[in-house]
């Protein structure tokens, strides 16, 4: 089993423009040769860490969500900073319950891949969450984008997951419940009052 993670917009990695990735594999062998196949404009590490790395790269998906709510709100940078912050530290310890390791949730494929999604316009999860600000509904977001929004089932996996597991996931919770209606607005009041 190998694959391949890291904060890489399509566009971007298309113009040539300096990419950093991670390959996530059991077979270090295997790795070194996919390794071989890039171009020199995309850094590849290596991690044998297959649960953590499959858990950072479906979680950052939900607070991209997220932070885009923040931004459509007009919260702020300091509040999107806190809210990405506290998105790591869930990230982390949903992930380690299941065996991941901080040091991916710190790393490119964690906290780079988490960064990059979460703070820009080319993110599609970033965009859901701004549509889910300005009060659309989550059918209408999708057709818009005519793309995939991963974090709108991730959202979903992760919150029965943390319910079965008695996990504490405060950002997960409240993104699927904006997700199925709830007010933006109010969720922003619950998560300053927890």
């Amino acid at each position: 089993l190998s694959f391949l993670s890291g904060p890489s917009f399509a566009k971007e990695v298309s113009q040539f423009l300096p990419t950093a990735l991670t390959i996530f594999s059991t077979n270090q062998e295997k790795s070194q040769e996919f390794a071989k196949l890039f171009p020199k404009f995309i850094k590849p590490y290596f991690s044998d860490d297959i649960v953590g790395g499959e858990i950072a790269g479906a979680y950052k998906n939900v607070i991209a969500i997220a932070s885009g709510i923040t931004e459509g709100l007009g919260l702020g940078n300091n509040a999107r900073a806190a809210l990405v912050a506290r998105g790591l530290v869930e990230i982390d310890r949903f992930g380690r319950y299941f065996g991941g390791r901080s040091e991916t949730f710190l790393g490119i494929s964690g906290s780079g891949d988490l960064f990059l999604t979460a703070s820009s316009t080319l993110s599609r999860n970033f965009r859901t969450g701004l549509g889910l600000a300005m009060g659309k509904n989550i059918e209408s977001i999708l057709e818009e984008l005519g793309e995939v929004a991963e974090g709108v089932m991730s959202a979903k996996a992760i919150v029965d997951i943390a319910r079965k597991r008695d996990l504490y996931t405060p950002i997960a919770d409240e993104v699927l419940a904006i997700i199925e209606g709830k007010s933006p607005k109010k969720s922003v009041a619950d998560m300053l009052d927890r």
